[in-house]
Parts: structure tokens; C-alpha cells; sequence
């Protein structure tokens, strides 16, 4: 057995391999150490191997999902080996073989997965094509069959930020790469994989990620002669990964991918571009501290998730990160919003589709026939709502025909036909309420096959076969006291008592003698026994086959199956926005193809719930505006007003009504946010390098079409470089960029920004102070704010009023010092009129801050002019101070 054993590890050597023995798995040598400290499960050893204890750990196979589910939450992949011979008729050990093997990256059982997000496999294949680049991305949906393409080409850094960017959306839960991949690219990925907490990627051999066997894989995958139909024909980086992708995946399914039937090919241009710290930032399924929508932490999926069914949650999520360019698409979404508005039709659908399993998992699990007897019993119950939900939805539609509305509304009714060969199977083949498990029998209705329920009727009409041989054979015999009984030892017998032992026929042979009873049998008995003693084996068996039988005759209903699937979670997640929209009186907003954010009275969709009243606020960007200049108080809502403009416009494009009375929105190809403070430790990265970056990433890849949202740049560093930082992006994003931008700043000197730059412009959110404490509005108004506010804000957050009234102290002996009346000097009075310093390229700051030049002379002038106290100056001392103001302003080293 061992040898057996060794033999199947070594090929399975980087998988947990669970080796099915009797009623347990089996673990032995290193994964039974490492299984019992992931697991907290017993070590224990047994027998020798070279001389050394065999250690070995093992979990019972009825509670295997759970330690299953653990393990792959770890990251772990596992190699499920089972006993396909039979113990009875095996002369050595049992015919063993790993059936499936489980990666954080394949899974399909609904006890492995997330209900509400999906878990892609990934896998990136890197090539160098006529001195060109390619990186070609490939990712499978196992749970739900969904396989897509993409591909980027670029310089080095071009390609490591737009790699990173992709799978970033992706997600993947597992990452294939080929050893022989460049090490740069192999560290970004494992940097990626880290911030995500997955394990370390799964290097394959270069050769699984060639082009023309990844070509040949998807043309047998797809069942088709040519990939033109598909878009696909060029992107050789691609068709490598696939090939890489589908070997992987089939090697973990002993059966195929029979659900994997369709290809989407992606592009940069279809999808408006989100990047991790945007998507972290705007909270659109995890919270800022990295918290799950499902941890109880408000976020905007959270907050729209009213879906009935898993398969509208996740379509939800999706659409989310992938808000679609086109609004074409968004306006359908719109439309069909609308109809499901107009009456109770809603409320309706919602209803009957709380009565709508997981169809897409319970087909892939068919597909992958590891589709559980209640899967079936839930999909055909199911099936048997989709007459119910297309009569709901007729109305609507017809409705929405007769009007020019919604045609996506037409297709979904379409889509929703009930596909009565394979409903009238189910309803022929299953019980009413099924068991768990097909191996436990009770899972075949009546009448479904002859030979069950003959089977059947053996076990089960046993005990009045026994009554009606007992009173036949007292007639024949006489006997009256004949008795016809079984027992677990001796099976069935007659038991006749000594006195009447004369009486028995010719036909009795003797089974047992007792002290005061003779225990006989008969033929027709013996052939009795036969067949009931084994009728019951016989059944579970039978039903085993004709299950399995079942699960190959639903095959062919796979592709309507996922089409059911598709157009009940597109109802599902229209829904529940008609709903979210209705509760809060959300509106449709209007897509146009000019440039323009005009939003009135627009809300926070997550923080509006949140808060007793929440203050409506607009905003107005066009050609001619583009940048708003924000100042404000701390805590007066800046960032809250430049997160809901965001949120307003993504949901627009993702087809949902929006939190505002009206709502005007231009093309948008990206939304870039530069928001909030934090260092990377694990990466060597300071609190000002990660903001440099962040803000690097948006000037280098915002475009005239790009929402870009920019919070207190330059706060990271002294308070002149951050400034002077400021000031330039500012201007950057005004004169080059040309980008729609919101801009955030305690910096007052770019407040004059608006005075140089007509297409800026000063808002504010407003704040009354009484008795140092502070009263926010949160209502954003025209022109700069007057002050921060900080000490009034230091106060609420339970500072010690010491310390506030040295705080406060300090600051007024400052801003005496100060030679103008705002607390900071004015860095731009050149700037304001027109007067820019243009420096050489070779010019280095640090000189000038050490002497040289005019620039040293007016540091020393400038730190002169602080050292003065004008009311403790005598007029003799004062004129000698003039003069030596002259001098230092004549460049002159004079003490």
C-alpha cells in the first residue's frame, strides 16, 4: 500500500494528497506534519520507512469539505485520491486514483467558494515578438465557465503598470506563470500576489505556454475551426496563456470542461480604468482598511446588494469594477431601470427570485459531474419559476416595446424560456426532497427505472413475505406454533418447537439446533435470502449508476443552462438597483458626448445612508472649467464631496440610477483618486513616496477624458516642497492634461491659481466657529475658504486643552511674525503676475539653498527680516539694521 501510495505522490509532489482509506483520508510523511498544524488535527505514526517512523494524520471522508475549505483558504492545493476497486475482490491493496485536484484557482463546490465573488484562474504568458513585448493574460471562472483574453505590449515600466493594473480588476485567486519567465516580470507578479494574499505563483514549464499548442487547445476547447470569430487571431501572448490555462484546469478535473464553451476577448479601451488604489479608495467592495463587503463594513456593493439569488450578487460586483465605456450599454441598464419603476413589477420579480438556486454553479457542477443530488432537486425548483418570472417581466416588456424603452428587458424574457426536456427529467428522475448524498441511497424517485424499484421492493416488502410464508407453511404442516424469523448470524429460518419436529416436510433442512427448537430452511426461503440480503447493496448501486447516468444525460442542456443563468442574474441585479433607487430616490442620470460633469444636489450613495441628514451638494465641470480648487476645514467633508462626484459618475456608466436630482455626464475613459496618507512598509516605501507615486501614475496616464481626484497633495513634506509640488501638478493637470479634476488643498497660496487659469475655479466647504469650537455645514460653496480650522478639529478629536491652548498660543505669536496677513508666505507672487522663473534643467536646488546664487541671498534676507523685532528697535539700531539689509541685498557677506 505504501508503495501505491508513493508511487501516486510523486505525481501530485507540491499537492496535499488525501489518500482515501476505508472511512478515512490519509495523510502520510511531510503532508501528514503539515496537514496537522494547518488543520489542528493528530499526528500519530505507524510502521517504519528507511528505518524512520511513518507520521501520518487523517480527517473521516464525510467531514472532508471542511478541512477542505480551510486548507484552501490557506492557499493549499490538494489531490483527492479514492479507492476506485472493491475491497471484496482486490487480492492486494485497492485500486486507487486521484479524481480531482483542488486549487485555490479551480474550485466549484459551493462549499469552497465565495456566494458573492468569483475566484479566477490566471495565467500570464510574457513574449518578445520583433524586439516588441507582449504580455498576454488569460483567466477561467471554473464556477461559472466564463474564459477571456487580453493583451498589452509596451516598454518595461509601461508594461509592469499596465500588468499590474489588469490583474489588479482581475482578481485572480491563483496565478500561473512559466519558469523561464523574466525576472523582473516574475517579481512584480509575486509582489501582487503578496498584496493579495495569495500563495506565491505557480510556476508551469515554458513549453505549456506555447502559442500554436495554446491555439489547438482553445479551437478543441470551443469545438470551432478558427478563432476569427472571437478576436483573438493576433494576440499570440494570449493563445499562449490560454493553452497554459486550459492544460492547468483540465488537469484538475478528472472529467473535462464541458461549461467552458465561449470566449470574450478584452480590451483597455472597453472598460473605464480603475486602479487598485482607486477602487481601495472609493470603497466599491472593500472598505479603505481592506474589509470585505461581507464583514459588516458599509461599502458601495454592500449598500446596492439587495440581489436575490448568488448569481445577481456577483453580476452586481462585477459590473462595479467593470463599468462599461459604451453608453450604449449603460442607457439600456437605464431604460430597463426605469420600466421595473414604473409599477410593482419589481417588487414582483423579486420575490419569485428568492426562490431561484445558484443556477450557474449547479451547472458547472453538472458539467464537472460533481453535481450533488439537492443541486438538482434546487435547479429543478428553479426552472419550474422561470414560466412564473416571464410572466412577470411580459407586461414590462410589452410595455417597454410600445414605448421604445428597454430592448435588454426583451432579450432577458427571451432568455428566461423554460427548457422543459431537461425540467420533465428532473421532475421524472428525482424525489421530492432527495438525500444528501447519491452514495446513501433515497435519491431516484419511484418509478423512474423497474429494476430499482424492484430492488426496492425486495428490502422493502421483506416483513409480509415472511407473514404470508409463515401462514402457508403452518397450513401445510400443521404446525401452528411454526415460526419464520430472521437473525443477523443465521439469516432467515422456520423455527418448529421439539414436540412437532415430526411434522416437518421432506423439503426442511435442518439450519440450527437449540435446546427446546429445530431452526430449519427451505428453498423458496434460501432463494428469498438471497435476493433480499443483497437487494439493498444492489439498490444503492443501481441508483449510484443510474445518478451518474442522470448527471450525462443533463450534458447536453449545459449552454441553456448558463444562457438561463445569465438572463436571471442580469434580472436579479436590475432589480435590486430599481429597488435601491426607489428606497432612496435616486434618478437616472444622461449621458452625452460632450465633456461635462453636471451634477446637482448630487449625495454620497454610502454615506447618505449612514447619517440622520446628509447636505446635497453640486458640482458643474465643462470645457471650460475643469478644475475645481477645494478648501475647507478638516472634517468638513472634502474628501466625502470629492468621493461622491466619483461614485455618481462610475454608477452612471455602470447603468445605475444615481444619488442626485440631476445628473449630466461626457465620456469618461478613467477615474484616478490620489486620497488619504499611508506608508508601505513591505515594499521600502515612505508616506510621501507611496503619495508621489500615486499622483506619478495620474500624470502620466490621465487623459482629456479622465475624472481625476487629488486630496492635499504635498502634505507629506516640508511645507515649501509640498507646496511648490502642488502648485505644479495643479497647473500640469489644468494645462496638459486637460482633465476633469477635483482638487483638495489646505495650501491657501493656490487659491490663486483661479487668477492664472480661467478653467479653474475656488470652492469651498463651509464652517461657523463660536467659541473656538467649530460648526461644519458641509455645504460647498463659491471662492476659498478663510482658514483650516485645525485647532478647533484637534479639539473635537479630545486633544488636551493644554496642549490646544499652547497650540493656539503659538500659532498667534506665528502669524504676528508673519510679514503678510495670511499665516504662509506668498511663494507665487511671480506666478500671479505672470513673472514665472524659468530655471535651467541642470539646476540644482540644493545649491541655492546652500548660498549660491540670488536665491541664497534672499533666504539670508528673508532670515534677517525674522531676526528683527521692530518694537525693540532704537532709532540708531534701526537704521544700522537697514543698512545691513542693504548689504545682504546686494549680495554681501557682512555679519
Amino acid at each position: 500500500m505504501m508503495q501505491q501510495y508513493l508511487r501516486i505522490k510523486a505525481e501530485h509532489p507540491s499537492t496535499l494528497l488525501f489518500y482515501r482509506m476505508g472511512d478515512f483520508y490519509e495523510l502520510f510523511f511531510e503532508d501528514a506534519v503539515k496537514a496537522a498544524r494547518l488543520l489542528g488535527i493528530t499526528l500519530t505514526q505507524r510502521g517504519n520507512a528507511n528505518g524512520e517512523p511513518i507520521k501520518m494524520a487523517g480527517v473521516p471522508f464525510h467531514a472532508v469539505d471542511q478541512y477542505l475549505a480551510k486548507l484552501v483558504k490557506l492557499g493549499e492545493s490538494i489531490a483527492i485520491c479514492e479507492q476506485i476497486g472493491d475491497p471484496a475482490t482486490s487480492k492486494g491493496p485497492v485500486d486507487r486514483k486521484v479524481l480531482r485536484v483542488i486549487t485555490p484557482g479551480t474550485l466549484s463546490d459551493a462549499d469552497l467558494l465565495p456566494a458573492k465573488s468569483d475566484r479566477p484562474l490566471v495565467a500570464v504568458c510574457v513574449l518578445t515578438i520583433k524586439k516588441v513585448t507582449m504580455v498576454g493574460i488569460a483567466w477561467l471562472s471554473m464556477a461559472s465557465g466564463a474564459l477571456r483574453l487580453m493583451e498589452c505590449g509596451g516598454d518595461g515600466r509601461a508594461i509592469g503598470v499596465r500588468l499590474r493594473h489588469e490583474l489588479e480588476r482581475i482578481g485572480p485567486a491563483e496565478l500561473l506563470i512559466a519558469d523561464d519567465v523574466d525576472p523582473a516580470v516574475a517579481s512584480l507578479l509575486q509582489e501582487i500576489c503578496t498584496a493579495h494574499g495569495l500563495a506565491a505563483p505557480n510556476l508551469r514549464p515554458d513549453w505549456h505556454f506555447s502559442v500554436a499548442d495554446g491555439e489547438r487547445a482553445l479551437l478543441e476547447q470551443l469545438e470551432v475551426a478558427t478563432l476569427s470569430g472571437f478576436g483573438c487571431d493576433v494576440l499570440q501572448a494570449a493563445k499562449g496563456a490560454a493553452g497554459a490555462l486550459l492544460r492547468y484546469a483540465r488537469s484538475t478535473q478528472a472529467t473535462g470542461l464541458q461549461h467552458v464553451r465561449s470566449l470574450a476577448v478584452e480590451t483597455e479601451q472597453e472598460f473605464i480604468g480603475l486602479d487598485a488604489a482607486t477602487r481601495r479608495n472609493l470603497e466599491l467592495t472593500e472598505t479603505i482598511r481592506g474589509q470585505d463587503a461581507g464583514a459588516g463594513a458599509p461599502t458601495l456593493f454592500s449598500m446596492l446588494d439587495h440581489c436575490r439569488t448568488a448569481m445577481g450578487s456577483r453580476l452586481l460586483r462585477h459590473w462595479l469594477h467593470h463599468a462599461r465605456r459604451d453608453p450604449a450599454i449603460a442607457s439600456a441598464r437605464h431604460a430597463a431601470i426605469g420600466v421595473l419603476l414604473c409599477d410593482d413589477t419589481g417588487e414582483c420579480i423579486a420575490r419569485i427570485l428568492t426562490a431561484v438556486p445558484d443556477i450557474e454553479r449547479i451547472t458547472t457542477r453538472i458539467a464537472l459531474l460533481s453535481a450533488r443530488p439537492r443541486d438538482l432537486a434546487g435547479l429543478r425548483g428553479g426552472l419550474m419559476q422561470l414560466d412564473t418570472l416571464r410572466e412577470a417581466l411580459a407586461a414590462s416588456v410589452s410595455d417597454a416595446r410600445s414605448d421604445g424603452g428597454s430592448a435588454l428587458l426583451g432579450a432577458i424574457h427571451a432568455a428566461l424560456a423554460t427548457p422543459h426536456d431537461c425540467l420533465g427529467l428532473l421532475l421524472r428522475a428525482l424525489l421530492e426532497e432527495p438525500a444528501a448524498m447519491a452514495r446513501d441511497g433515497g435519491v431516484i424517485a419511484a418509478g423512474y427505472d423497474a429494476d430499482l424499484d424492484a430492488l426496492r421492493g425486495l428490502s422493502e416488502n421483506a416483513g409480509q413475505f415472511l407473514l404470508d410464508l409463515e401462514t402457508r407453511e403452518r397450513s401445510r404442516t400443521g404446525i401452528a406454533n411454526l415460526r419464520v424469523e430472521y437473525n443477523r448470524v443465521h439469516g432467515f429460518y422456520i423455527e418448529v418447537s421439539n414436540g412437532q419436529t415430526d411434522k416437518v416436510p421432506d423439503d426442511y433442512r435442518r439450519r440450527q439446533t437449540l435446546k427446546n427448537a429445530e431452526r430449519y430452511i427451505t428453498p423458496e426461503l434460501k432463494a428469498f435470502e438471497d435476493k433480499a440480503l443483497s437487494a439493498q447493496d444492489r439498490a444503492l448501486s443501481r441508483e449510484k449508476f443510474l445518478y451518474d447516468e442522470l448527471l450525462a444525460a443533463l450534458a447536453p442542456s449545459i449552454a441553456v443552462l448558463q444562457s438561463i443563468a445569465q438572463a436571471v442574474a442580469q434580472l436579479d441585479t436590475l432589480t435590486a438597483l430599481a429597488a435601491h433607487a426607489q428606497r432612496h430616490g435616486w434618478t437616472a442620470p444622461q449621458l452625452v458626448p460632450h465633456p461635462v460633469v453636471d451634477i446637482e444636489q448630487g449625495r454620497h450613495p454610502v454615506v447618505e445612508n449612514q447619517i440622520e441628514r446628509f447636505i446635497a451638494n453640486d458640482c458643474n465641470l465643462h470645457a471650460e472649467r475643469t478644475l475645481l480648487l477645494i478648501t475647507g476645514p478638516n472634517m468638513g467633508g472634502k474628501s466625502t464631496y470629492m468621493r461622491q462626484v466619483a461614485l455618481i459618475t462610475l454608477l452612471a456608466y455602470v447603468g445605475s440610477f444615481v444619488p442626485a436630482a440631476r445628473a449630466v455626464i461626457g465620456p469618461i475613459d478613467r477615474i484616478f483618486t490620489r486620497i488619504g496618507a499611508a506608508d508601505d512598509l513591505a515594499g521600502g516605501r515612505s508616506t510621501f513616496m507611496v503619495e508621489m507615486t500615486e499622483s506619478a501614475a495620474i500624470l502620466n496616464g490621465a487623459t482629456a477624458h479622465s475624472l481625476v481626484l487629488m486630496d492635499e497633495v504635498g502634505r507629506g513634506t516640508s511645507t515649501f516642497d509640498g507646496l511648490a509640488l502642488a502648485w505644479a501638478i495643479a497647473r500640469h493637470l489644468i494645462e496638459t492634461t486637460r482633465s476633469f479634476t477635483l482638487f483638495a488643498t489646505h495650501y491657501f497660496e493656490l487659491t490663486q491659481l483661479p487668477d492664472l487659469h480661467p478653467s479653474a475655479a475656488n470652492v469651498h466647504l463651509s464652517a461657523v466657529e463660536h467659541r473656538h469650537k467649530i460648526v461644519f455645514l458641509h455645504a460647498v460653496q463659491a471662492g476659498p475658504a478663510s482658514q483650516s480650522y485645525g485647532l478647533q478639529v484637534a479639539q473635537l478629536a479630545g486633544v488636551p486643552s493644554a496642549v490646544i491652548r499652547a497650540a493656539r498660543k503659538h500659532l498667534a505669536t506665528l502669524e504676528s511674525q508673519s510679514l503678510q496677513g495670511t499665516p504662509q508666505f506668498d511663494l507665487f507672487a511671480n506666478a500671479a503676475t505672470g513673472l514665472d522663473v524659468e530655471l535651467p534643467e541642470d539646476h540644482d536646488p540644493e545649491d541655492s539653498r546652500h548660498g549660491g546664487g540670488a536665491a541664497a541671498n534672499a533666504a539670508a534676507l528673508v532670515a534677517a527680516l525674522a531676526e528683527i523685532d521692530p518694537d525693540q528697535q532704537t532709532p540708531r539700531s534701526a537704521l544700522e539694521q537697514l543698512y545691513r539689509l542693504k548689504r545682504l541685498a546686494a549680495g554681501e557677506c557682512a555679519e
